[in-house]
């Protein structure tokens, strides 16, 4: 009996590695890491943000528009349960996607109003938060370009045959990927310029009128 189990047990098993179940497992696990790390890098960009903005206020309080909208766009991302199966859920997914835009795109205004700051482009600490914005949107980029291959890989393992029928005997559907409207435009992340503005080039100097030339008086005729 228990040779007879275990030739069943063997048997089972290569069913199943032949209908693709163990690449299925392989690349569900592969998308669940790589989710999870999109959601570590969006949350280090979400925890910048309060210093970013104080730091903002304390040279350009008047942007008061601007900083409002950072300030909002964050506390949307954090009312959306990123969860791990969140992917499971287009609609959802497609929210979480519009969310982290609208804030991307707070963002860039911010850094695009804080040009008008010399002061501001000067203090250390809103230098060293920039630099720290700057790598953590690298590091979204490639966090999400893993996830966007991952799920690539998974969703093509549960469609092609045999696996699909593997897929559906287990329950495994296809996840939710990123919308990549213009992926040239996502693969690049925003720059930050640390230079001071160019100093003007001074003024040229007025141009200078000569006197008119005046005329010598006639000679006195000889007499």
């Amino acid at each position: 009996m228990g040779k007879f189990a275990l030739a069943v047990a063997l048997g089972v098993g290569l069913l199943l590695s032949g209908c693709g179940y163990n690449n299925i497992q392989s690349t569900d696990e592969q998308t669940k890491a790589a989710w999870s790390e999109v959601l570590n890098q969006y949350q280090r960009r979400a925890d910048l943000i309060p210093n970013l903005v104080k730091t903002v206020q304390g040279y350009a309080a008047q942007e008061q528009t601007v900083l409002l909208g950072v300030t909002e766009a964050r506390a949307k991302v954090g009312s959306i349960q990123a969860t791990p199966e969140l992917v499971n859920d287009a609609a959802a997914m497609a929210k979480f996607q519009a969310a982290q835009s609208q804030l991307t795109s707070a963002l860039s205004r911010l850094l695009v109003v804080t040009e008008n700051y010399p002061q501001l482009k000067s203090d250390q600490n809103f230098r060293d938060l920039q630099a720290q914005l700057e790598g953590t949107e690298n590091r979204i980029t490639v966090a999400r370009n893993r996830y966007i291959q991952s799920v690539q890989a998974y969703n093509l393992a549960i469609r092609s045959f045999p696996s699909n029928l593997t897929a559906m005997m287990f329950g495994y559907k296809t996840k939710a990927n990123f919308a990549v409207e213009n992926e040239a435009a996502i693969s690049k992340p925003p720059s930050v310029d640390f230079a001071p503005p160019p100093a003007q080039p001074p003024a040229p100097a007025p141009a200078t009128t000569p006197p008119p030339a005046t005329t010598p008086p006639p000679a006195a005729p000889a007499h």
